[in-house]
């Protein structure tokens, strides 16, 4: 399996994680999770775990561009190497996402967000030019 697809691989199994992070805060927040309605509950979240449920959301959206990425590039037979080092570069950007977002650190954030995107960008236009 090649360096994108395990990145790839990460990048599906991590919303999980951060939703493991989520239901630690809604229940310090709220005393349970409401497995019912647990969507209706979270518009009741403030703060830490408010900002832990975005996080989580803001992760599965960002692997669907992910995913569109990595298969763009291997179907084009984009370089190895590059491909290998934008998708290594998405995934430290995307752990690092979380981790602003939850300690509140809007800049930060926006900074781990900008470079995950730019990766999967770099790998369209890996795409392009192969």
């Amino acid at each position: 399996m090649t360096t994108p697809f395990w990145c790839l691989l990460f990048a599906a199994v991590f919303p999980y994680v951060i939703t493991g992070l989520g239901v630690k805060y809604r229940i310090d927040q709220l005393g349970s999770v409401d497995k019912h309605h647990p969507r209706e509950q979270a518009k009741e979240l403030r703060d830490v775990a408010a900002r832990a449920d975005a996080a989580q959301q803001n992760a599965w959206e960002a692997l669907a561009v992910f995913t569109a990425a990595v298969t763009v590039a291997h179907l084009s037979s984009a370089d190895p190497d590059a491909s290998a080092t934008a998708s290594l570069v998405f995934v430290l950007a995307r752990i690092l996402h979380p981790i602003a977002y939850i300690a509140n650190q809007p800049t930060l954030r926006a900074l781990a967000f900008l470079t995950g995107l730019l990766s999967c960008l770099t790998l369209f236009g890996l795409a392009i030019g192969a």
